[in-house]
């Protein structure tokens, strides 16, 4: 099997108990939610679930692949998903979903608004106009909420930015601003931002911070000058974390497991996927060796027996089923982060990054008495 196929092929046994029952209106039916015991996460997690999924997805079912087969399976995909949007949105559906009851929708509601602006014409063009006010009200609710003074702060930024991407005019240009101010003032060097006040070691400068920071302003940026002036800053930075994280990738295609939020596995490669696909890898990374080691860490990752549960919806673990780092934020739902490691499935199939040959990556060069380039670091 070549590496795409291996990549589809893994991509959809995580994602296809999500879609199908999604599709149908039965996902809060049909998923369970694993949960730290009082946790109290059944209230939200089939939008972390949704979302998440929808989000990991989206570029693969928005780019013509070139390959007649894949086509037909990304169709069928996308008019579940389009289905399962439907459904989420619709106060009257059975699987209506929670986009307002305290702050946790805020979290996937950004999410869902990055699938939006991730795939335009699958995921909104292609919606019929009373789906389209749906969301549009759904994206709205979250507006009630005041984000932490964290991460969060971009996932009112991305709701805003989609909602300038789809053409409302009371889109809130504050909230981006603050978003981008904020974090300029927690960059503390070399591709990092700290989480708030404090720096926290761990990997949301890749599950939300560097892509969000990216997307929002490729999105927006031209709107303000300053915001404009802000981009070619943020895409460097955003390289030099990229050229960071290709580096925590181990010879066995393991990583360490640092900090919160474990729990969501090869996700925590979101931004080495998102610059892969979007073609803003650093010179020094080339993307064969990033497909090899991004391949390494999915392969790795699916050798454990215990990832997914008897039907086949992903469990608490970093490989298998480890519930004990499960925070009190993380039930079934939130695990599917793990899909936007899947990103680069939107590019074509005879792309480069799919094409080029095989190369390792950095921690299997150094290991194997292999030449590397010295990692150099950035204000």
């Amino acid at each position: 099997m070549d590496t795409r196929k291996y990549w589809i092929t893994t991509m959809q046994q995580i994602v296809k108990p999500v879609i199908d029952a999604a599709s149908v209106g039965e996902l809060k039916k049909r998923m369970p939610v694993e949960e730290v015991e009082g946790a109290g996460r059944e209230h939200y997690s089939q939008l972390e679930a949704f979302a998440r999924t929808i989000n990991g997805i989206s570029l693969w079912l928005e780019h013509e692949c070139g390959d007649p087969e894949e086509a037909k399976l990304q169709a069928s995909f996308a008019e579940k998903v389009r289905q399962g949007i439907a459904h989420a949105v619709d106060p009257i559906s059975p699987d209506y979903m929670n986009f307002s009851d305290q702050g946790q929708p805020l979290v996937d509601t950004a999410f869902f608004a990055q699938a939006i602006l991730r795939a335009p014409t699958q995921l909104w063009e292609k919606l019929d106009p009373s789906t389209q006010k749906k969301v549009i009200t759904a994206l709205k609710q979250t507006r009630a909420y005041k984000p932490h003074f964290s991460n969060w702060l971009l996932f009112s930024a991305m709701i805003e930015a989609c909602l300038y991407r789809i053409g409302e005019k009371d889109w809130d240009p504050m909230r981006i601003d603050y978003a981008l101010k904020q974090f300029e003032q927690w960059y503390v060097g070399d591709g990092h931002y700290s989480d708030g006040p404090a720096y926290h070691a761990d990997y949301y400068n890749s599950y939300v911070i560097q892509p969000f920071l990216v997307d929002i302003v490729d999105v927006v940026g031209e709107e303000y000058s300053e915001w404009q002036e802000k981009r070619e800053i943020l895409i460097e930075r955003a390289k030099q974390y990229a050229l960071y994280q290709e580096r925590l990738i181990s010879p066995e295609g393991t990583f360490p497991p640092i900090g919160r939020s474990l729990a969501y596995r090869f996700g925590a490669f979101h931004h080495l996927a998102n610059q892969a696909l979007l073609c803003k890898l650093p010179p020094s990374l080339h993307e064969a060796q990033v497909r090899e080691g991004l391949t390494a860490v999915i392969r790795r990752t699916f050798q454990s027996h215990h990832m997914f549960d008897e039907n086949g919806w992903l469990t608490i673990g970093l490989t298998g089923h480890q519930k004990t780092i499960g925070e009190h934020y993380i039930s079934t739902g939130s695990l599917y982060l793990a899909t936007f490691i899947y990103l680069p499935l939107g590019l074509d199939v005879n792309a480069s990054f799919w094409k080029a040959p095989a190369e390792d990556w950095t921690g299997k060069k150094a290991w194997n008495d292999q030449d590397f380039p010295i990692y150099q670091s950035i204000k």
